[in-house]
């Protein structure tokens, strides 16, 4: 069985539903997809759902953004309990940060004559946690750019005239909630942002994986990360951070997949943490996990 651990829906920025990236893993022969959508755990429940349908299972996730030296570092967090309040509780006054960042945002290309209404910018990110790549779409339907990747190059990119930065954590933070909610906290595609440094200072906070396999690694980068997590007992991760079949970029699911042994024993991690955070193993993981995540 072949796992796709970092898939996006219309929960935050992907552009397809969990019902149908679920689909569209059946389709292509995954067996296992972990829902990692930014900053919040509404796209699981539906994935899980239709994983039973189709006999897809559905790995509970999520992906922080954090801020290190200036730099934008993503923690991802796996089998997380999603019933826990304090994880809940941070992720609304995520929501609440990148909304107020959106406002922001939109009232800055209003004032370069750009049309954008926020409740448009809502609409398109419908029950989802808004974004830029929400604001990127309402300037297409306007438009004002011809696609969502020539928004943020002239705009809404860092530096550009209508970016606003956002309230982040710090990448210890984002794996303190990780582990606080019973989580295995693993450093997203570092590759992008290398700083090997970090995974070091992050190994004691409780860092547990590195995502060693993404469409942006070259070999080498991959071979690299392989190591560090061999000599550090880290667990090697990978996926293809699918944002959709609409998405420029990233619309490639299952292009990069790791082997269900990797899977378990992050299954196995988060029984032990959950064990050390004092959470109730049936409360996100095993026969009672409301995620139907497997026994055996």
């Amino acid at each position: 069985m072949r796992a796709d651990l970092h898939v996006h829906t219309t929960a935050s920025d992907g552009t397809d539903s969990p019902e149908e990236v679920v689909a569209r893993a059946a389709s292509i022969g995954l067996g296992l997809l972990a829902i990692a959508d930014h900053d919040t755990l509404d796209g699981i429940q539906p994935a899980v759902e239709e994983g039973r349908r189709r006999n897809v299972e559905v790995m509970p996730a999520i992906e922080l953004g954090t801020e290190h030296r200036g730099q934008e570092i993503h923690i991802l967090g796996y089998m997380i309990d999603t019933g826990s309040g304090r994880l809940r509780s941070e992720l609304a006054f995520f929501r609440d940060t990148r909304t107020e960042r959106v406002t922001r945002m939109v009232h800055r290309l209003n004032k370069l004559g750009f049309p954008i209404s926020m409740r448009r910018v809502m609409e398109i990110a419908g029950r989802g946690s808004v974004g830029r790549p929400h604001i990127a779409r309402a300037m297409v339907e306007k438009g004002i750019v011809g696609s969502v990747e020539e928004a943020f190059d002239r705009y809404i990119g860092e530096g550009k005239p209508g970016f606003e930065p956002r309230l982040k954590c710090t990448p210890v933070q984002a794996v303190h909630i990780i582990r606080l909610a019973g989580g295995v906290a693993v450093l997203a595609h570092p590759g992008l942002s290398p700083d090997d440094g970090l995974i070091q200072a992050l190994i004691p906070e409780g860092l547990q994986g590195i995502e060693v396999y993404h469409p942006c690694h070259a070999p080498e980068v991959r071979e690299h990360y392989l190591r560090l997590c061999e000599h550090y007992g880290l667990v090697a991760t990978g996926g293809s951070d699918y944002h959709g079949k609409e998405d420029k970029k990233h619309n490639r699911l299952g292009e990069c997949t790791v082997s269900r042994r990797v899977a378990d024993r992050i299954r196995d991690l988060a029984r032990e943490n959950r064990v050390k955070a004092g959470i109730n193993q049936e409360s996100g993981i095993g026969e009672g996990d409301p995620c139907g995540w497997p026994t055996g």
